[in-house]
């Protein structure tokens, strides 16, 4: 079955490229473009794509906005898409329910994996740019109000379901994860899958945000 995807940036050579380089793989099909926020939505509405590739800054109803929208009404995951790696729209737009975000002038293969990896359920938590974003962020959230105690919100989870979301949290993949408890992959996703169900939480992503909301992780830690 195709990975189903959106492609929304008011650029149409970008987003044109975009849909060329995804559309040449076997296993992805570009159901639809969109030049704005609103389209974006109603594409989402009317096609129920797996991933919709999300420009942060857009006419109409930007990004932020688009992604409020649809992670609050859909399933499907939503990558942001920026010319800047910094870009402080990125912050809220993990709040908003994002799985991630790509910077604009991602490699050929680096889009592609990108669009395997969120389908597949994970997030793009692995570049070192992405975890300095979420722990920016967290001080920022941390500066406005404090912290709710972790025994309170973790208190579902089991002691190695906690230490999942401690190594999760420090960007391990399922695959360097099992290493380090060693245990199975499948394990190991049964973990994830856990972690999730009992936090309420959408995604690999969210679940990041969580540990260090709750001080499980904190910036800077090893």
């Amino acid at each position: 079955m195709s990975i189903r995807v959106v492609v929304a940036d008011d650029q149409e050579l970008v987003r044109s490229g975009f849909s060329m380089i995804l559309e040449a793989q076997q296993d992805i099909e570009v159901v639809a473009e969109a030049g704005d926020g609103i389209e974006a939505v109603a594409a989402v509405r009317r096609h129920t794509p797996d991933v919709l590739l999300l420009d942060i800054r857009m006419p109409h109803m930007d990004g932020l906005e688009a992604a409020r929208l649809v992670c609050a009404e859909s399933g499907c995951k939503v990558v942001m898409l920026t010319t800047f790696d910094l870009d402080e729209y990125v912050y809220e737009a993990l709040y908003a329910g994002a799985s991630g975000f790509l910077l604009k002038d991602v490699r050929r293969d680096d889009l592609v994996h990108a669009v395997r990896v969120v389908a597949a359920g994970d997030s793009l938590l692995a570049p070192s740019v992405t975890r300095r974003l979420v722990a920016d962020m967290i001080r920022r959230r941390r500066a406005e109000a404090a912290p709710e105690p972790a025994p309170a919100r973790l208190a579902a989870l089991t002691a190695r379901e906690e230490e999942t979301l401690r190594l999760l949290a420090r960007g391990l993949s399922n695959a360097e994860i099992a290493t380090t408890l060693f245990v199975s992959e499948h394990t190991v996703k049964t973990h994830v899958s856990n972690v999730l169900s009992k936090l309420g939480l959408r995604d690999r992503v969210q679940a990041v945000i969580c540990a260090y909301e709750t001080g499980l992780v904190t910036p800077g830690s090893p």
